[in-house]
């Protein structure tokens, strides 16, 4: 078993559970299903039956350094592992890239594939089933992991199993696949449950040299660029790719697929709906997190990150609320969540994207208040950690030191700024924020100037790549 290896696909925006999901902050970063996030829940489960240094985990560049500090909290050994996609380009590119890189010192390699965002509660039978699964890689086939449906669901594809697989070494059934069915609607999900067929959970098992070979085979176009990306011409080769999942480009078109049904009390934390069944439930029946006052109030989840949530004489309610955005929702439209998101990006661009504290490679920021000509960031600078070093064009910045020292390049000077102390950036002068000290360093920014966005940074030197 010394060839085992697993992916973790870390992508998407999880926009049906905005406002807490953004696309600089999606699901998979969120502590949705306990204190750790579903990344490294998802990471811990997986290293159950691999080692960390056999983890590969493929997210989008912007979310980089945030999957890496994630995984160095819990698996130092993993962080090695993490692939950036320059463009998201769905599941098969991102699976692709990673078995190339797998399959380059080792062929046979057995692979696993699973999503970043999933809750298992039984993770015993999780391992027994892809247990199950690698015996069918051994044996040739693409296999996946179908989970047995608890109701009529609407939100995900079905798998119509076939015949039974006489694969001896096997502990649970493998099933040939039959068909692959897009979402139902209620009436033909009802009656897929009562035939037997299973939810397709996105969980795939196989050899890389067959998932290189059927690539080849069927997406040869998709495999030349996979073959052709260097570390020098990933930005320009991706751009060649097509947007194809992995069901749709290669798992549909391929002709030994296997499947492995299991009860493992599985959930995509998809909407909001999924996220009320997850959580224990009070003596009204409501899911409440953060500061929370209701009252005559039942069959709700209340969820407040920021300031106190009330509610009165409400019933099956979603109320989610952040520091700069409220949502208020019928639990039995939790599904129709992209209706309003795709209004929040026409109207606030911004609120789709990011939250008011945003995460960077050294640390985070948040803006607590701007204007026409002037912004007010809070700056959170973590031990040990720098800024780049960089220039404006088109604004001028006033540093306040409120908590630790700073290490300031100033033009040609490094001075030390102490709590209390301050110091003047005037546009066009070359200058760097560093944390030297083993604490947090808190600054206070004010912005000046006629350009006050985010474009306006030339980086000169950075030691996070980001020039």
């Amino acid at each position: 078993m010394g060839n085992r290896y697993a992916i973790i696909l870390c992508g998407g925006s999880g926009t049906r559970l905005w406002p807490l999901s953004r696309s600089l902050k999606p699901k998979h970063l969120l502590p949705l299903n306990g204190d750790s996030t579903l990344l490294q829940q998802t990471a811990r489960r997986v290293c159950q039956k691999i080692p960390a240094s056999r983890l590969i985990t493929v997210t989008h560049e912007s979310h980089r350094f945030e999957v890496k500090g994630q995984l160095a909290e819990i698996l130092p050994d993993a962080v090695e592992g993490v692939m950036a996609e320059p463009i998201a380009k769905n599941t098969l590119a991102a699976i692709a890239i990673a078995v190339r890189r797998i399959h380059d010192f080792d062929p046979t390699a057995i692979i696993g594939v699973f999503a970043s965002d999933h809750a298992i509660d039984d993770e015993k039978a999780f391992i027994a089933a892809w247990d199950a699964a690698e015996v069918a890689a051994e044996a040739g086939y693409l296999a996946l992991l179908g989970i047995k449906p608890t109701e009529a669901a609407t939100g995900y594809g079905y798998i119509k199993p076939g015949a039974s697989l006489n694969l001896g070494a096997a502990s649970l059934d493998i099933h040939a696949v039959k068909a692959f069915v897009e979402k139902p609607n209620h009436e033909t999900a009802t009656s897929f449950v009562q035939e037997g067929y299973l939810w397709n959970s996105g969980m795939f098992v196989f050899r890389a040299d067959a998932f290189m070979e059927k690539l080849a085979r069927y997406q040869p176009d998709i495999s030349a660029v996979i073959l052709a990306i260097t570390d020098a011409n990933i930005t320009q080769q991706y751009e060649k790719l097509p947007s194809l999942s992995m069901d749709h480009g290669l798992v549909e078109l391929c002709e030994k697929i296997a499947v492995v049904p299991v009860d493992m009390a599985w959930s995509d934390l998809g909407n909001w709906e999924s996220i009320y069944r997850r959580h224990a439930k009070d003596a009204n029946n409501n899911v409440t997190h953060g500061e929370v006052v209701s009252s005559d109030t039942k069959d709700s989840l209340l969820w407040s990150e920021m300031g106190i949530l009330t509610t009165l004489g409400v019933n099956n309610l979603v109320v989610i609320q952040t520091a700069d955005a409220t949502l208020i929702c019928d639990r039995s439209r939790t599904e129709d969540m992209k209706l309003i998101v795709d209004q929040v990006k026409v109207r606030y661009p911004h609120m789709a994207e990011t939250h008011l504290v945003v995460q960077r490679p050294w640390g985070s920021y948040c803006v607590l208040e701007e204007g026409s000509h002037f912004k007010i960031k809070r700056i959170v600078v973590t031990p040990g950690s720098k800024l780049s070093l960089q220039t404006h064009a088109g604004r001028s910045e006033h540093w306040v030191v409120v908590c630790g020292t700073a290490t300031v390049t100033h033009g040609n000077q490094e001075i030390i700024v102490s709590t209390n102390e301050s110091t003047y950036i005037p546009a066009g002068c070359m200058h760097r924020l560093s944390n030297n000290t083993d604490k947090d360093l808190v600054v206070i920014e004010v912005q000046t100037g006629a350009n006050l966005s985010e474009d306006d940074i030339i980086r000169h030197n950075d030691v996070y790549g980001r020039i």
